[in-house]
C-alpha cells in the first residue's frame, strides 16, 4: 500500500514552480479537442505531460489522433493500457502495413505518485529502435513488454495528420461506442512539432536529491508550427495554448473547478484508491470523493488518506453529500491499524476497540476513541447534506479538534484562528504515523485535503499560502501538501 509519509524534510524544493493541472474524472467524459487541426510534420515530434492516477485497470488515453474517414481508422496514440503499462502506437486501418506499437514493462500503479513521461518519435533514424524513444521521471526506457513493432524508416505516422478526419484529443479517444477517458491529473502538457526532444527539455534532477525529477520552465521552447502547450492556468479556458501558436483546445466535460493546484510541484493528498476494502466503495474526482453505495445499508466502508503525517499541525475540511447522513464518519487513524479488523467493511474508527494505537473517529456526533466514546453531542445538531466538517490534528501535541460549518467543537468557539481552553480536543499518541480516515454508508465525503472537488464560496489558504479552503485556517495549521511537509507546522 501506498503512502506518502510526513514529517521534517520529506520533499525537496523546486525552483521551478507549476501552479496548475487539470483534474480529469472519468465518469464526466472529459477531453481536450482540437477538430480540425492543421497538418505537419509527421516524421518527428515530441510529446510531454506530467500526470497523477486516478483509477486503475482500464484503458485511459493521454493523446490521442486518429483518421476516421477510411474503413476501420488510423491513429496514433499515446495510452495507459487495463494492465497498467503505457503503450505508444501508430495503428495502420485495414491492415495495411506500417502499423507500429511499443509497450513498456514498467508498471504505472502509485496513486500518490506525478509521473513524467515524455514520448519522441523519429523516423528517419536509421536505427529502428531509435524511432521511438520513451523517458520515464527523466530516464529512457528500454524495458518492453513483449516485442516492440519499430516504424519503418520515415515513415509518416498520424501525429499531426491533420484536417477534420484526423482530430487531436487530450484525455480521450474514441471509435464509435468504444470511449476511453483519462482519469486524474495532467500538468505542463507539451506537443513539439518537428524535433524529437529527450526528457531533458522538459526536465532536470534535483542537485540535492539526485533521483528526484522535477519539471523546468518549457516556455522558452521551439514548439513548431502545430506544437502546444497546456499550462491549464487559465480555470475559465484550461485548454488555451501558450507556446504561441493559438492551438487551442475545446474543453468538453471540464469547468473551472477542475483546474487544481495539485501538480508535480506540490502533491496534494487524495484518497487512497490502493487502501479499498470493498466493491462498494468508489473513488471519483481525483480521488477527492469517496462514494459508498451497498444494498443492505448494514456496512460502514472506510477510506484513506495517501498522505500520513508524523509532525506538524495540520487542517482538513470535508463535505457530506448525498443521502444517509447519520452514517459519515472521519477522524485519524494509525498506519498499523487493522482496517480489515471485521472483514472487508464494517469497521468505525475510534468506535471499535483496537490493539493497535490510536484511532479517532466522529460518529453520530459523538466522538470515540478506540472504542470508548468521549464526547456526545459534539455539534449542536447533527450534521447533514452539504455541511462541512472541519478537522484540525496537531501531531506535536498529540490533540485533534472538530469543527462545523465555521464553528469550532460544539458552539465553544466562533473564532476558527484559535481554539478555546474549554473546546473539546481528543488526544492521541505522538510521533507515530497517521492517516484521514472517512466511512461512509450508503453516502459519499468529499474531502478537501486543500485541493478541493467542490466550489468555495470564500477561498483560505493556509498560513504558507498553500490550500484553498471554505473556512478560515486555524493559526499554525497547513494543508496537507509536499511544500507543507518539510515545516514543523508551527
Amino acid at each position: 500500500m501506498a503512502f506518502l509519509i510526513g514529517g521534517a524534510n520529506s520533499a525537496a524544493d523546486t525552483a521551478f514552480s507549476v501552479d496548475n493541472s487539470c483534474r480529469f474524472n472519468d465518469g464526466d467524459s472529459p477531453r481536450l479537442l482540437i477538430a480540425n487541426p492543421t497538418a505537419g510534420t509527421r516524421t518527428k515530434g515530441t510529446f510531454s505531460t506530467w500526470f497523477k492516477r486516478g483509477t486503475f485497470g482500464s484503458v485511459q488515453y493521454l493523446f490521442s489522433t486518429w483518421n476516421n474517414s477510411v474503413s476501420g481508422y488510423s491513429s496514433a496514440l499515446i495510452l495507459l493500457r487495463a494492465d497498467d503499462r503505457l503503450e505508444v502506437d501508430n495503428y495502420v486501418a485495414s491492415g495495411a502495413s506500417g502499423h507500429s506499437s511499443v509497450i513498456l514493462d514498467r508498471l504505472f500503479r502509485d496513486p500518490t505518485a506525478w509521473y513524467h513521461v515524455v514520448v519522441a518519435w523519429d523516423t528517419t533514424q536509421a536505427t529502428d529502435t531509435n524511432r521511438y524513444k520513451i523517458y520515464v521521471n527523466g530516464v529512457q526506457e528500454t524495458d518492453y513488454n513483449g516485442t516492440p513493432a519499430w516504424p519503418t524508416e520515415d515513415q509518416e505516422l498520424f501525429f499531426n495528420a491533420g484536417g477534420t478526419s484526423n482530430p487531436q484529443h487530450i484525455g480521450f479517444e474514441s471509435v464509435g461506442s468504444d470511449q476511453k477517458y483519462f482519469d486524474g491529473y495532467l500538468a505542463e502538457t507539451v506537443h513539439i512539432e518537428g524535433n524529437a526532444l529527450a526528457a531533458s527539455s522538459f526536465g532536470e534532477f534535483d542537485e540535492d536529491s539526485p533521483t528526484i525529477w522535477k519539471p523546468i520552465d518549457v516556455s522558452g521552447l521551439t514548439f513548431g508550427d502545430e506544437g502546444f502547450y497546456l499550462d491549464y492556468e487559465d480555470s475559465g479556458d484550461l485548454g488555451d495554448d501558450e507556446s504561441g501558436n493559438t492551438n487551442d483546445f475545446a474543453e468538453t466535460n471540464l469547468a473551472a473547478i477542475d483546474q487544481t493546484t495539485d501538480t508535480p510541484t506540490n502533491n496534494f493528498a487524495t484518497f487512497n484508491p490502493l487502501a479499498q476494502p470493498s466493491s462498494d466503495l468508489t473513488f471519483s474526482e481525483g480521488n477527492t470523493k469517496m462514494t459508498v453505495a451497498h444494498a443492505s445499508g448494514s456496512h460502514h466502508i472506510p477510506a484513506f488518506s495517501t498522505i500520513a503525517v508524523t509532525a506538524g499541525k495540520w487542517y482538513v475540511e470535508a463535505k457530506c453529500t448525498e443521502t444517509n447522513e447519520a452514517k459519515w464518519t472521519c477522524g485519524i487513524a494509525n498506519v498499523e491499524f487493522n482496517y480489515n479488523k471485521t472483514g472487508t467493511t464494517n469497521w468505525i474508527p475510534g468506535k471499535e476497540s483496537l490493539s493497535q494505537n490510536d484511532t479517532i473517529g466522529m460518529y453520530l456526533n459523538d466522538v470515540y476513541k478506540n472504542g470508548s466514546e468521549t464526547v456526545s453531542a459534539l455539534f449542536s445538531a447533527d450534521f447533514a447534506d452539504g455541511d462541512i466538517v472541519m478537522m484540525a490534528i496537531d501531531c506535536d501535541n498529540g490533540k485533534m479538534w472538530y469543527g462545523l460549518n465555521g464553528t469550532w467543537n460544539n458552539g465553544s468557539s466562533t473564532d476558527s484562528t484559535t481554539f478555546n481552553a474549554d473546546s473539546h480536543d481528543e488526544t492521541f499518541t505522538t510521533g507515530d504515523d497517521y492517516v484521514l480516515h472517512f466511512v461512509a454508508e450508503d453516502t459519499a465525503w468529499l474531502a478537501n485535503f486543500g485541493n478541493p472537488a467542490f466550489s468555495i464560496s470564500s477561498g483560505n489558504a493556509d498560513g504558507n499560502g498553500y490550500g484553498n479552503f471554505e473556512y478560515a485556517v486555524p493559526s499554525g495549521f497547513l494543508a496537507i501538501c509536499t511544500k507543507n511537509l518539510g515545516s514543523d507546522g508551527g
